[in-house]
C-alpha cells in the first residue's frame, strides 16, 4: 500500500475499505434529493450571472480560437486581474508574470499548496477551514495546523496567543480565508497584522483565499498582500464564482511574486494544464467593466445578499436558534443549543424529514478531536445565497423545530 494511501486513510481521504470516504456534503445533498428539502448546506446562487457576461463568453466562443489557451491565462485576464488590483487595492502586478489564471480557486489553491509544501513541513490554517483545505494539505504529506476563530459575543475572532502559539519553525505554509467561509467573518486589519507579523519572523509564505472579497457587509476587506512586508511573501486568490455567480465556469487566478507564481505554474500545468478561453475572456471583460455594468451588479447582489442574511438571521432567531451576524461571504452559522440540541450533527440528519432544511454542521470544517469542534459541537452553517422564495420556505419549515 503506498504511502498516500495510509495519509489518505489517516486524515479521512479514504474509508477503511479503500473507497473514497463520505462526506457530511454528500450525504446531505442525498438527504435533500430524497425528502425534496430546500437545501441550505450547499452554497451555490440558484440564479444566473450577470447577461453581459455571458453575452461575451458567447462572443468569445463564436470568434474563437477554442483551441488550448495560454499557460497563464489569456492575456486580456491577466491583465485584467492586474488591473483590478490596482483599482480596488493599490496593488502593482505584472501581468506577463506575476498572474496566473486557473481553473476555479480550488485549483489555485491545492497548486499553491503542492508547490510549496511537502513531508516535514506545517501549514498552518484558521479553524473552521474550507473542507479541500484539509485534503490538499494531506495529498502533500505536510502536517495540518490550525489557529482557533473562537466564537464570543462579538462574533469569532483570533486570540493573540494562539496566533503566536501556532507558528513554529516548520510552518512554511499560512493558507488564510478571509472572508472566511463558514463563520462569515472578515478578520480585520489588527488580526491580519498579528499573522503578518508572525509570517515575517518566520519565513512563511502565505496563500490567501479572497473569493468573497466583494461580497462584505459594511466590513472592511484587507487583502494580506496589502499589508507591509507581506507583497513579496503573499500570493493572492480569488475567482468569477462568488463574486460573478458563476460557479460553474471554475475561472479563478492568483497573483503574487514572479518566482512564486512560476513555482505554482509548474504544478498546475500537470493538473488541468489550462482552463476554457472563451470564458476567461468573459470574466476578463467582466472585470475591466468598462461600461459599469459590472460594478452595478455586484454592488445589487451585495444589497440582496444582506436583505436575504436579515430574513434568514430573523427567521433563525424566532424559532430559537442564536446566530451569528455574518459580515462576508454568502453563507451563516447559528448555535442550536439553546434551541435544545447540543449535537449539530444529529440535528442536521433529522432536519431535512422533520423541518424540510438541509444545512450542515460546523463540526465539518474542524479537526475531528479539536477543542474547537467540542465547542462549536452544536453549531450549524446555512447559506442564504437562495431566492427569496426558497428561504421563506426553509424559514416556514424551520417553525416544526420548536419544542
Amino acid at each position: 500500500m503506498s504511502r498516500w494511501h495510509d495519509v489518505a486513510r489517516a486524515t479521512g481521504l479514504l474509508g477503511p475499505d479503500g473507497t473514497v470516504a463520505a462526506t457530511i456534503f454528500a450525504e446531505m445533498t442525498a438527504l435533500a434529493n430524497h425528502t425534496g428539502a430546500v437545501n441550505l448546506g450547499q452554497g451555490f446562487p440558484d440564479v444566473e450571472g450577470p447577461d453581459h457576461v455571458k453575452d461575451a463568453a458567447v462572443a468569445a466562443l463564436r470568434e474563437g480560437p477554442n483551441q488550448y489557451a495560454p499557460g497563464a491565462g489569456v492575456p486580456e485576464l491577466c491583465e485584467a486581474v492586474a488591473a483590478h488590483q490596482k483599482r480596488h487595492y493599490g496593488l502593482a502586478v505584472d501581468p506577463t508574470s506575476e498572474v496566473l489564471v486557473t481553473v476555479g480557486a480550488t485549483e489555485a489553491i491545492a497548486a499553491s499548496i503542492l508547490a510549496l509544501a511537502g513531508p516535514g513541513d506545517e501549514v498552518l490554517t484558521l479553524e473552521p477551514f474550507y473542507d479541500s483545505y484539509a485534503a490538499t494539505i494531506a495529498l502533500t504529506g505536510a502536517t495540518h495546523r490550525t489557529v482557533a476563530l473562537r466564537p464570543s459575543e462579538a462574533g469569532f475572532h483570533l486570540d493573540p496567543g494562539d496566533v503566536a502559539a501556532a507558528f513554529t519553525e516548520r510552518t512554511r505554509v499560512l493558507l488564510l480565508n478571509s472572508p472566511h467561509n463558514p463563520t462569515g467573518t472578515v478578520l480585520s486589519r489588527e488580526e491580519l497584522t498579528l499573522l503578518a507579523e508572525q509570517a515575517i519572523a518566520h519565513d512563511v509564505t502565505v496563500v490567501t483565499d479572497e473569493v468573497y472579497e466583494h461580497l462584505t457587509y459594511g466590513a472592511e476587506h484587507v487583502p494580506v498582500a496589502t499589508l507591509p512586508g507581506m507583497a513579496e511573501r503573499t500570493l493572492t486568490i480569488s475567482s468569477a464564482g462568488k463574486t460573478l455567480s458563476f460557479t460553474g465556469w471554475k475561472v479563478g487566478w492568483l497573483h503574487g511574486p514572479a518566482e512564486l507564481v512560476t513555482a505554482v505554474r509548474t504544478v498546475k500545468q500537470f493538473l488541468t494544464y489550462v482552463g476554457p478561453g472563451a470564458l476567461q475572456k468573459a470574466v476578463a471583460h467582466a472585470l475591466a467593466d468598462d461600461d459599469g455594468r459590472t460594478a452595478a451588479y455586484v454592488s445589487d447582489l451585495r444589497d440582496s445578499l444582506r436583505e436575504r442574511r436579515d430574513f434568514l438571521l430573523g427567521a433563525l432567531r424566532d424559532v430559537g436558534f442564536a446566530p451569528f451576524v455574518p459580515e462576508g461571504t454568502y453563507f451563516l452559522v447559528a448555535d442550536a443549543a439553546p434551541l435544545g440540541f447540543d449535537d449539530a450533527v444529529a440535528l442536521c440528519r433529522e432536519m431535512p424529514e422533520r423541518a424540510g432544511v438541509v444545512a450542515i454542521p460546523i463540526t465539518a470544517f474542524c479537526t475531528a478531536g479539536s477543542e474547537l469542534s467540542r465547542t462549536l459541537r452544536s453549531w450549524v452553517r446555512f447559506t442564504y445565497v437562495k431566492s427569496p422564495a426558497v428561504l421563506e420556505r426553509a424559514a416556514a419549515g424551520l417553525q416544526r423545530l420548536r419544542g
